[in-house]
């Protein structure tokens, strides 16, 4: 066994997972599946378990999901919501029921059997039997307080029934899985494509996605249902078994799902497990999988957690969806950097309910390693249900007509000579004229993680380049409503809102519209730094490398993509018709009065009291700023469980350190 090596892909798989916790959890825009997450962590599971010296608090698999969003206000849950283990097949159901029986000292388990439902978690509190707060599951143990919008979800009781039999106690936490029907998600997609909209890619994504609209009005539109399947602390009331919570839920008027069962052993749990998978398609909702969970709660108790999941409950999950298609032709994408990306265009084929005829090749190198070529039988997969991708080949039905896949050596869009870089995988068009990257230049701008212009999704923002409306972003604050109207698919309603919407967009703060222009290395932690440097568009713009290269985390490459962005002529002009739309980035007032104004903050090792995001929210919300490494500068480190080099590093440079109780102190709290 190499050490190093393991240790070098702990820290990489760490890295990758966190990632796509953010895309999955932060974003509702997932990159692989749920199988191939689910590789990566076990993966990270069983080098951790080898090397447990390696153990880190701050693991993905120590955490469940990701942070809350920082547009939502936090909310503390009184109890600790955590994810679930995995099994993925007969024996591993059997193991986790033989390793609880080993637990418990018992010969035979009974269990609570339910559909596991694609949605997206929340915890509600309801005193009195009124609802009174709700918010998404966050990382466990805090999450984004969206209780306006769980009050337009109509399933959802605004007060809880009461009756001799089911008294309502003065305080109760109940958990429960918000969704979006097989059905109503069709229509919602087909109303999006109609007004020019972009369609949701999941109803996972569609139920989240409209969970965590700032506008509630926004998400009373959405066909959103809800279903309760648990219970965490509550007052004046305690149950025997996790069945009778369940009844007691139903009694008080919360939808719970009826395919619900109790199992009386395992054998009669892995038979349930079997026949939903059956009726897995005739179900009006979408479920990957089934949930297992020990009736007895004192059982429960006494089982416990093991970091992020219960030892009393298992998610057992359905092979991906696949079938078998043929590949008719290999297409290559232009994306708004410039990388191209091989696309399998395949006979349409039923995946898991949903026809198919798409999927990412991702790279020349990846094409090469599953040696995909035009004419191939292919088995492929809904990623999570989510995106489709190609497993394998089957050379066994190969013909010998096939032909192998090479990268054009002109741009598809543009025509201009394609680029491979040393050292990357990515070929690239460089021409910044190319259509493609224009397109997606302006689909970037409008995202949400940038200027956020509701209604500007890719294929309304491609209509309007298409129709030469707009050849940057902006154009879009020069568009005027009858140009709008004329187009295919847009209605006088429709375009009215979307002209509003760009209309309240020329405020926008100055890390976004920094993150928004889409300069290459710039993401959005750099267009923070950025604009706490240097305070408006104009001073960035005369910025030197040097100038650039003297904030802490820019080096050499990111500060000569910045430099040479404002120097290309195009990019001078667009920021021109910024300027003469009036288009004005606001850069956060300093108050020299707050807390923590000129104090940087280096945090280290997990702290018990809240997220490491949570924390850098509110030393920057004070005044104060955050780096990644420890300098002469640093004012604090502040030192959690299980602290890295950092630690040490603090310790050879004199810089103060203090402990996670001496920063809430500081904080106020």
């Amino acid at each position: 066994m190499d050490k190093q090596a393991d240790l070098k892909r702990i820290a990489e798989l760490r890295n990758i997972i966190e990632y796509h916790n953010k895309r999955y959890y932060q974003q509702d825009s997932p990159e692989i599946s749920d199988t191939e997450y689910d590789r990566l962590m076990r993966e990270l599971q069983d080098l951790e378990s080898h090397h447990p010296e390696e153990f880190s608090a701050t693991s993905p698999t120590q955490r469940v999901g990701a942070s809350p969003l920082a547009k939502f206000a936090p909310f503390n849950h009184p109890s600790p919501m955590f994810s679930l283990g995995n099994a993925f097949s007969n024996e591993e159901i059997i193991e986790f029921d033989n390793r609880i029986k080993r637990l418990a000292g018992v010969d035979n388990i009974s269990y609570i059997a339910e559909p596991k439902l694609d949605g997206l978690a929340v915890n509600l509190i309801y005193e009195n039997g009124i609802f009174k707060q709700g918010a998404t599951r966050g990382d466990g143990t805090t999450g984004e307080d969206v209780t306006q919008n769980l009050k337009t979800i109509s399933s959802l009781p605004l007060k809880m029934k009461h009756t001799s039999n089911n008294p309502v106690p003065s305080f109760i936490e109940i958990r429960g899985e918000v969704y979006i029907e097989k059905e109503p998600f069709q229509k919602l997609n087909l109303r999006r494509i109609e007004d020019g909209e972009e369609p949701f890619a999941n109803p996972r994504n569609a139920a989240a996605g409209s969970l965590r609209q700032l506008d509630s009005k926004v998400t009373a539109r959405r066909p959103l249902n809800i279903f309760l399947y648990g219970i965490g602390n509550a007052k004046d009331i305690s149950f025997s078994t996790h069945g009778e919570a369940l009844q007691t839920l139903a009694g008080w008027g919360f939808p719970v799902n009826k395919n619900i069962e109790q199992t009386r052993d395992i054998n009669a749990g892995i038979k349930y497990f079997e026949r939903i998978g059956i009726m897995r398609e005739s179900l009006p909702y979408e479920i990957d999988g089934i949930v297992l969970k020990v009736d007895d709660l004192a059982l429960q108790k006494k089982l416990g957690n093991v970091s992020r999941n219960p030892r009393w409950a298992l998610a057992c999950k359905f092979p991906a969806a696949q079938a078998t298609t043929v590949v008719k032709e290999i297409l290559v994408g232009v994306g708004r950097m410039g990388t191209l990306t091989p696309v399998a265009i395949m006979e349409p084929v039923n995946v898991g309910g949903v026809m198919v005829s798409r999927a990412t090749l991702h790279n020349e190198d990846e094409v090469i390693k599953k040696d995909v070529r035009v004419g191939d039988t292919v088995i492929i997969q809904r990623a999570g249900d989510v995106i489709p991708e190609v497993v394998r080949v089957i050379p066994e039905k190969r013909t010998g007509n096939e032909k192998k896949f090479k990268m054009p050596a002109k741009c598809p869009e543009c025509g201009s000579e394609i680029v491979h870089f040393e050292g990357e995988v990515a070929h690239r068009c460089v021409n910044i004229s190319c259509p493609a990257q224009l397109k997606e230049h302006i689909r970037h701008f409008a995202s949400r993680g940038a200027i956020d212009i509701e209604g500007l999704g890719e294929k309304v923002s491609a209509q309007l380049f298409d129709a030469r409306l707009i050849a940057d972003p902006a154009d879009l604050y020069f568009l005027k409503k009858e140009q709008l109207v004329a187009l295919d698919r847009q209605a006088e309603k429709s375009a009215q809102n979307l002209i509003e919407a760009i209309g309240k967009s020329k405020n926008p703060p100055l890390d976004k519209f920094i993150y928004a222009l889409g300069i290459r290395h710039v993401g959005e932690r750099t267009a923070k730094l950025l604009a706490a440097r240097f305070g408006s568009m104009e001073n960035l713009v005369a910025a030197k490398q040097e100038d650039l290269t003297a904030i802490n985390e820019i080096g050499p490459e990111i500060a000569a993509s910045i430099v040479e962005f404002f120097h290309e002529r195009k990019n001078i002009d667009v920021m021109n018709k910024f300027s003469k739309a009036g288009i004005k980035p606001q850069k956060k007032e300093i108050d020299n009065n707050a807390p923590l104004q000129g104090k940087s903050f280096v945090f280290t090792g997990s702290m018990e009291s809240m997220g490491r995001n949570d924390a850098k929210s509110i030393v920057e919300n004070l005044g104060g700023s955050i780096h990644s490494s420890v300098t002469k500068k640093t004012t604090y480190v502040v030192a959690g469980s299980d602290p890295g080099s950092k630690l040490d590093k603090a310790k050879s440079s004199g810089v103060k350190i203090i402990s996670e109780e001496e920063f809430l102190k500081l904080i106020g709290r």
